[in-house]
């Protein structure tokens, strides 16, 4: 595969050396008033892009997938069934739809025979989390029902067998707890191995409150008189207490508990003995249902945001059902997630990282032995990669199902610098074995494996995903997978993309890690009898350490659809090179990942004759945050800048954000939970904040900000908005009310992307 990889990027045009630092041609003169929406873009032009819009938008994002029990025909023959839901956006009804379909598998034991769908899709309505039983003749379903607008909502815990639903339990009318976790940082769905209990995570039930003058006026008849309710004692003069959630996200989650329903009586449970100290989550049955295993994450002295922090301090815990005594079964000073049971029952295989360091790194994947009780590292922080060689563990969970039958290998998908690549790991001796090797390019992501049979999903940035289906080979003979196709999507011949690598110049080396390359993703529209003419928006990402891998994306599909060439820029510090790449960046943002994606952009003019007269720029969160120091530092490169909620002043950010640790770290400094900013480091925060050249600022720029956003609060963009008003830089100003940092809503989602075309349209007269 390393060496396809190479062959391919030495087809490809090689990197001129480091050009001296040049100017682009001065932009014309901006629109004078800020105000007035970007009406210059002809009605057709609008037509086009809202088309384009609509049709790539309703290829379906691929959500989850699972496989059914083996069943052998009377004829000797062996199949299973594949169900998998899928989401997709109706631009309609202005919301995300979820819909279910299924597929036959028949195979031979080793491989696949024959595969194909059965029957259409069909919208699943309310439905949170679903999981089978291990014998897969049960299936737990976690529904809602009613209105949250209307204070209605109502969550329903069903259990269906064939096709009859055993069970109902009304959740909320119980009030056992708060609302079901579902979400991928704390949520599951756990089936006992004995199929007779399930568990999940909830919010902890909290004590009701009145006003301190609340009185009760209510007559009750004779009969009420003589049989009283029992009613929990409300406490007077806490209804105003303020609750810490785990931020972005989980705005309304702040004290999780393990949850038990016993099928048979239908009773529900809070499990007791979980320290009070700890949160706990992603959890699941102990082998022989003893107890329960989870991941405890520490929520004192306060709580920070989780989503996409993969360095919350937590360990893997184990309570035991009969005592309710907990024990601790890993580091506890560490950070930890994804804790998986191989079918055996004698290990646990789960990935390990630091504490309070950069959100996302790499990690170090560890093996906990049930009997034994010794944890070892099977594979372990990778500093930086070798000529053609593995490159670290780059993902933020593992599959439900990761494990081979045997309980010898663990298969997962990684980051590998701009694509995304299977690997199948030996617990034993720690080898590492490629299972995309010879593939094509693009991304590839494990969605589960059961009995060797595995599910992947491969996309590319000109074919939306498509769902496969392989078995894993025997140790040793890897390459010899054979991927069967289960639901093909056509690519986009008119989008043609590579992936290119750029060595930093010698000025811009990093002294602490010298020798670091990173890489640029381009996707071109069709050719044109003048190359020239074609426009380049430029999207650095955001993290600042995550990554773009060659996947399909929507936005940047649609503009390549429209004529725009796209430079995707995973700068040094981006996830998938290394853990010297990442660590090289905090305490050089603002510099180091600025001169990384303005080199990309001359590197790019230089050698594909773009239009260096129309070059936009287009960022969230981080991804703003470089896109505003550019037009900032780089005042005559750039003729329209998009950023959707940016980071600008990192020292107010740090006293408002639910990621304090993020300023700090970043800023090339320490943090501590009880650590108060002196006026150094107040200084050295703003001195790396794109408002020091709000002065210098001459492009346009569309500003899109969620109300709700707790990860970058949009007082951050209000406060750069006032700046360049002041000096009349045009700015258009979108705020979305019950927006949170994502902008991900289907109506927010389709506004934000319209907008930024008429903009680019506008300020770029193309």
């Amino acid at each position: 595969m390393e060496r396809q990889v190479r062959a391919r990027r030495a087809s490809a045009p090689a990197a001129a050396p480091a050009p001296a630092p040049a100017r682009l041609s001065p932009a014309r003169q901006p629109r004078p008033d800020p105000c007035v929406p970007p009406a210059q873009v002809q009605m057709s032009e609008l037509e086009e892009a809202t088309a384009l819009y609509r049709a790539l938008s309703r290829h379906p994002a691929l959500v989850t997938a699972g496989l059914g029990p083996e069943i052998t025909t009377q004829y000797g023959g062996k199949y299973r069934t594949v169900h998998t839901e899928w989401t997709q956006r109706d631009l309609d009804r202005m919301e995300s739809i979820r819909f279910c379909r299924q597929y036959l598998v028949f195979h031979d034991g080793g491989s696949v025979v024959f595969s194909g769908p059965a029957g259409n899709s069909i919208e699943t309505k309310g439905e949170l989390l679903s999981r089978d039983s291990p014998s897969g003749a049960l299936k737990a379903v976690l529904r809602k029902t009613g209105s949250s607008k209307a204070g209605e909502e109502k969550q329903f815990l069903e259990v269906w067998e064939k096709n009859c639903k055993l069970k109902s339990i009304n959740l909320t009318a119980l009030e056992k707890h708060g609302i079901v976790y579902e979400d991928d940082c704390f949520g599951c769905l756990s089936w006992s191995h004995s199929e007779s209990h399930i568990l999940y995570v909830a919010e902890k039930k909290r004590p009701k409150t009145e006003s301190f003058f609340q009185t009760k006026a209510v007559e009750l008849s004779d009969e009420e008189t003589t049989k009283p309710k029992k009613q929990d004692q409300a406490v007077k003069g806490d209804q105003y207490i303020f609750h810490e959630d785990w931020g972005e996200n989980l705005v309304s989650k702040s004290i999780p508990v393990l949850c038990v329903l016993d099928i048979e009586s239908g009773n529900i449970s809070v499990l007791e003995g979980v320290p009070e100290n700890v949160s706990p989550g992603q959890a699941f049955w102990s082998p022989g249902d003893t107890g329960v295993v989870f991941v405890g994450w520490w929520h004192e002295p306060f709580r920070l945001g989780m989503r996409f922090c993969t360095n919350r301090r937590s360990a893997l815990f184990y309570v035991d059902l009969t005592g309710g005594k907990c024990e601790l079964l890993s580091d506890d000073s560490m950070a930890v997630c994804s804790p998986r049971l191989s079918p055996d029952q004698c290990r646990i295989i789960y990935l390990r990282y630091t504490n309070l360091s950069p959100h996302q790194q790499c990690s170090q994947l560890c093996l906990y032995d049930w009997y034994t009780k010794v944890t070892s590292i099977v594979v372990d922080v990778v500093p930086r990669q070798l000529e053609g060689s593995f490159c670290g563990i780059f993902c933020s969970l593992l599959p439900l199902g990761c494990w081979s039958a045997d309980s010898q290998r663990v298969v997962f998908d990684s980051g590998l610098r701009s694509r995304q690549d299977l690997f199948a790991v030996n617990t034993q001796t720690g080898s590492m074995t490629s299972l995309t090797t010879g593939l094509p390019l693009g991304s590839w992501k494990l969605l589960t494996i059961d009995q060797d049979l595995m599910l992947v999903q491969f996309s590319t940035p000109n074919q939306p995903p498509s769902l496969k289906v392989g078995f894993l080979p025997p140790s040793g003979k890897e390459q010899e997978i054979h991927w069967v196709t289960l639901e093909d999507a056509e690519s986009i011949p008119e989008i043609t993309w590579a992936i290119r690598v750029l060595k930093p110049p010698p000025e811009q080396e990093n002294p602490k890690y010298p020798g670091l390359d990173f890489e640029v993703i381009l996707l071109q529209p069709p050719r044109k009898a003048e190359k020239s003419q074609v426009p380049l928006v430029v999207m650095p990402h955001g993290g600042p350490h995550s990554s773009f891998v060659a996947s399909w994306m929507l936005f940047p599909a649609v503009l390549c659809k429209m004529g725009f060439a796209v430079l995707l820029v995973n700068y040094r510090g981006s996830t998938g090179f290394g853990q010297d790449s990442i660590y090289s960046l905090p305490g050089n943002v603002g510099d180091q990942d600025v001169k990384d994606v303005q080199f990309a952009v001359e590197q790019v003019l230089q050698e594909e004759e773009f239009d260096r007269n129309r070059v936009a720029l287009m960022g969230g969160s981080h991804g703003g945050f470089l896109s505003c120091h550019l037009i900032g530092q780089y005042p005559d490169s750039y003729r329209a800048c998009v950023a959707r909620n940016p980071v600008i002043n990192v020292a107010s950010m740090f006293c408002s954000t639910d990621i304090p640790d993020w300023c700090m770290v970043e800023a090339g400094f320490l943090y501590t939970s009880d650590c108060l900013p002196d006026p150094t480091t107040w200084a050295e925060m703003l001195n790396k904040s794109p408002i020091k050249y709000a002065s210098q600022v001459k492009t346009p720029l569309l500003l899109m900000l969620g109300q709700e956003d707790k990860r970058v609060p949009y007082k951050q963009g209000m406060e750069y908005y006032r700046a360049l008003v002041a000096r009349k830089i045009p700015v258009r100003f979108l705020l979305y009310p019950r927006s949170n940092h994502s902008l991900s809503e289907v109506e927010v989602e389709s506004d934000s992307f319209m907008n930024a075309v008429l903009w680019m349209r506008t300020h770029l007269e193309c």
